[in-house]
């Protein structure tokens, strides 16, 4: 008997999964609204701190000529595109939509990257949902040869950092926020992707989250950390129509999630999964240690990519790309490239359908180091170059690695466990090298 897992697999098998392993990068474009020095609010446009804006043909050619990539994680600058209900500025997208066009190159479509044009608001605006998905139909129709499409990135870390730690946007600090914030971000995707299939019926979307983890730092803390264990996936459950614990449940209801709105998730989200790559993104970040109260605290790498990884795999059954990682240390980076691929090889060596893996980003960053929440202008060397187009070390690395593994890991091998139902498969067939 197939279950409905085993159903989903099987169309994507046959209808929408890429025919080779997407190996890609990407153009850091985050765009949170911060409270200035001055107390104003101030936009922080990481495309305008990197150079992108005066270098991105430069950008798009080391993607394509230099590291040889075929995928780039990239999405218009879109607080500045939507300029109001139903208006749009396409200037600057046309230009580089077109080149990544002329190049070959595809792109994985960010629409909405932490942040919102100035007369939305924020993301507590209950009339933004719709306006998204008008902006990204509008978009479909414009180029409709875009086929990948993140629609809201990191939906889980945006509400957290914007509605519940008061850093971006609408800088608040309760759990009502943060769901409303979640409940906005969750429903604008879903209608946002819902309006793409409408014009492209074979779009894919693959839903770049954190994958984390909250460890117990005593038997005190053992509630707390179950909680947080549970929350991580609330994005994720309502974007794909998985029913929540009734933990969890409550905790939407008592902070202004409605009934309806819960079973409209449902039914929505199930009905689009099956268009659905599960994004996981990973960093050395991405582990807390839990205490019985006060603020959590940063543990490093302690399970690692495989297992958390696996825990949402196992949660969702969804096709898999590892959608970003990095690490702020030039000598050490190359290592933690290593360390990252070797996890995911294992994973897919362990039957899950890994698609792709990402190095984030193209180029160094600016100011993540306090998470954006100050403008101080510290570059953050992250990139596979720095910020003169100078390859670093890792990029080095990631070229060697993306050459010997791009002809060992097409679709036959990468999605080996999407090709077959597991009652047909065997033992996982030796990893290639």
């Amino acid at each position: 008997m197939r279950t409905s897992n085993e159903h989903d697999h099987r169309i994507h098998a046959e209808f929408l999964v890429p025919n080779r392993f997407m190996f890609a990068t990407g153009i850091e474009c985050s765009y949170p609204v911060i409270t200035g020095r001055d107390g104003r609010d101030e936009r922080v446009d990481e495309m305008a701190k990197c150079g992108f804006y005066d270098r991105w043909r430069e950008d798009f050619h080391l993607v394509k000529y230099d590291q040889e990539l075929e995928y780039l994680r990239y999405g218009p600058d879109y607080y500045r595109c939507h300029t109001g209900p139903d208006k749009y500025d396409w200037a600057f997208t046309d230009e580089t939509f077109a080149e990544l066009k002329r190049l070959a190159v595809t792109p994985i479509c960010d629409l909405c990257h932490f942040g919102v044009p100035d007369w939305i608001g924020d993301f507590q605006n209950p009339d933004w949902p719709r306006h998204f998905a008008a902006y990204a139909r509008t978009f479909a129709k414009r180029f409709p040869w875009v086929r990948f499409y993140t629609p809201v990135n990191e939906i889980f870390c945006n509400a957290s950092f914007s509605a519940e730690l008061g850093w971006w946007n609408e800088r608040l600090k309760s759990e009502r926020a943060f769901v409303t914030s979640l409940k906005h971000q969750c429903r604008a995707t879903l209608l946002a992707e819902e309006a793409i299939l409408e014009l492209c019926p074979e779009a894919m979307f693959v839903q770049s989250e954190a994958t984390s983890f909250y460890h117990l730092r005593s038997p005190a803390a053992l509630a707390r950390a179950h909680s947080l264990n549970l929350r991580r996936f609330l994005s994720l459950d309502l974007v794909y129509g998985h029913e929540v614990s009734s933990e969890m449940y409550e905790f939407l209801l008592d902070n202004g999630m409605t009934r309806d709105e819960y079973h409209w998730f449902l039914e929505r989200g199930r009905a689009i999964r099956r268009h659905c790559i599960m994004g996981n993104d990973y960093y050395y970040t991405n582990e807390s240690l839990v205490p019985p109260e006060g603020p959590l605290i940063g543990t490093g790498e302690v399970f690692g990519y495989y297992i958390i990884t696996r825990q949402y795999y196992d949660r969702y059954h969804l096709p898999v790309m590892h959608t970003e990682t990095n690490l702020p240390e030039v000598d050490k980076a190359p290592g933690w490239l290593w360390k990252e691929w070797a996890n995911m090889a294992l994973l897919k060596h362990h039957g899950v359908p890994i698609l792709g893996f990402t190095w984030y980003s193209l180029t160094d960053q600016v100011d993540w180091d306090t998470a954006l929440r100050e403008n101080n202008g510290n570059v953050n060397p992250l990139g596979l170059y720095d910020l003169d187009r100078k390859i670093r070390p890792v990029g080095i690395e990631y070229k060697k690695l993306v050459h010997d593994w791009r002809g060992v890991l097409p679709l036959d091998t990468a999605c080996i466990a999407i090709h077959k139902a597991p009652a047909e498969q065997g033992e996982p067939a030796p990893l290639s090298h």
